[in-house]
């Protein structure tokens, strides 16, 4: 710019552009374009690039790569590969930097364009994540539920096990109660959970579930095109920042509650903050937003998924791959199955009769040992086999209290054991567990001894092991003994 400007000033102070050429070390083309323009215009070209060698097979070149949509994106054409091919099938004498150039310039026609959008107040979007966190100790993936705000930004986020249909619902119902307000509309993309199945038309036949819960909170559900996760950037976007700010390092926390209340404390402290182009705090812009939105409906919607099956012989219900276990009184019987993301209910008519943890297994075995105790008394040479009660962790009490019943009655004390055990049923483990250490401190051995026990722990009052507790027993008199008594039986009266 310098050689530029002294050029301009040596010409308009009368030097001809001749003598400038000479004077500057350039040429008098260079001296006309100064002279042309105030500022460098910079290179211009005037015609196309020329490729007389790869014109001709240009053609080729689009037909494979318009072929390349079809397949899966790691095993489309290279530039390598085309130059490769244009040489060997098609006589190609080109070289490899004129096929790589046109490669180039080909898919950066062929990107796709962006409107610049703006977001009214009042709607959402919401999409699912992934990441690694550890639970308890044990490493596992968390699929995380996003809500985004796109006018003010606000963000909530929650994580599952899984994200299922149930997942969606309850992220939304999680969402909801902590904006306090329902948005107008949320943006999502074609996810099975909740669109079933895209009519031909455009129009979307909706999950049976997710039909249920818009009809609860009356929003307008929209969605993207199949495949287009830019159409909701905003949740796109908030699920690589929660990943990123709020899962680094890897969280490490005891359940999915304390992981979850930690995810909403993140959420509450990002609304402090100002974001680049803006003035205003995320806080200040969400009060717009929930100006805009719907009020709560008077109760949440239940979050679950609703099925139905039957109690098998070994009284287990199977739901999504996996058995739980229901008294084995309800046998053969048609039950109902409410799946929620953290537990299993099951009834049989206006009873619930079962409730478990929710198993994100394949083909498990959920048991409640308490289900099984009443058959186990009566079958009780299946107690020392029975599955229901191999993994159930009771205190060591219970199985020295065991032994010493099989040492005294053998097969009865087995059965006695597990009326012990069926007093949970009733009772509490901690209240059984002192009665079982006050009655082996006793050495009263026996389902009587234990049950009194245990209702003296539940009543608070002192126990009293003794005949009176047992009236339909004839009482016992015992007197001293002496040498008269033996004579009496060498009488004749005795004979």
């Amino acid at each position: 710019m310098d050689l530029y400007r002294k050029v301009r000033l040596a010409c308009a102070e009368g030097m001809s552009q001749r003598a400038a050429a000479h004077h500057f070390g350039i040429s008098r083309d260079s001296v006309q374009k100064m002279l042309a323009f105030s500022i460098p215009p910079g290179y211009r070209r005037t015609a196309p690039v020329k490729r007389p060698k790869l014109d001709g097979f240009t053609g080729i070149i689009d037909g494979w790569l318009d072929g390349d949509r079809e397949v899966h994106r790691k095993q489309r054409h290279t530039a390598k590969r085309l130059f490769e091919r244009l040489r060997d099938e098609h006589g190609f004498t080109g070289g490899y930097t004129i096929v790589k150039d046109y490669m180039r310039e080909r898919e950066r026609r062929g990107r796709e364009m962006f409107v610049p959008l703006a977001h009214p107040p009042g709607h959402a979007q919401a999409d699912f994540g992934e990441a690694v966190v550890i639970i308890d100790g044990v490493e596992q993936k968390a699929h995380f539920f996003v809500m985004d705000l796109p006018h003010s930004d606000a963000c909530f986020v929650r994580a599952y096990p899984a994200a299922t249909a149930e997942a969606w619902i309850d992220g939304h119902v999680h969402a909801f109660a902590f904006f306090g307000k329902v948005p107008a509309s949320v943006l999502y993309d074609n996810d099975r959970c909740l669109v079933a199945k895209i009519l031909p038309d455009g129009t979307r036949q909706r999950a049976t579930l997710f039909s249920g819960f818009l009809s609860h909170y009356l929003f307008r559900d929209r969605y993207g095109r199949p495949g287009k996760g830019n159409d909701k950037g905003n949740a796109e976007g908030l699920v690589g920042y929660s990943r990123r700010n709020f899962m680094v390092p890897i969280p490490r926390v005891a359940t999915w509650d304390a992981f979850n209340a930690h995810l909403e404390e993140q959420c509450r402290r990002r609304q402090a903050d100002v974001l680049r182009g803006q003035s205003e705090t995320i806080g200040q812009r969400l009060a717009r937003d929930l100006a805009a939105m719907a009020d709560l409906p008077a109760a949440p919607f239940d979050a679950c998924d609703q099925t139905t099956g039957r109690v098998s012989s070994q009284a287990l219900v199977r739901y999504k791959t996996n058995d739980y276990s229901v008294p084995v009184a309800y046998g053969h019987r048609d039950v109902w199955i409410r799946g929620y993301v953290d537990q299993v209910v099951i009834g049989c008519g206006g009873e619930v009769i079962a409730r478990h943890p929710r198993c994100y297994g394949r083909e498990d075995m959920v048991f409640d040992p308490m289900h099984y105790l009443p058959l186990i008394e009566r079958k009780i040479n299946a107690l020392d086999q029975a599955a229901p009660l191999a993994e159930w962790d009771l205190p060591p009490e219970f199985a020295t209290l065991r032994r010493l019943m099989e040492a005294r009655m053998i097969k009865a004390g087995r059965r006695e054991y597990v009326q012990v055990l069926r007093l949970l049923e009733t009772f509490d483990i901690v209240d059984l567990h002192a009665a079982v250490k006050k009655a082996l401190q006793l050495g009263a051995v026996g389902f009587d001894a234990v049950k009194h026990l245990v209702l003296c722990q539940v009543e608070r009052r002192p126990p009293k092991l003794d005949l009176d507790v047992y009236p339909y027993l004839p009482r016992a008199d015992v007197a001293t003994t002496s040498a008269a008594s033996y004579m009496s039986l060498l009488s004749e009266d005795a004979a």
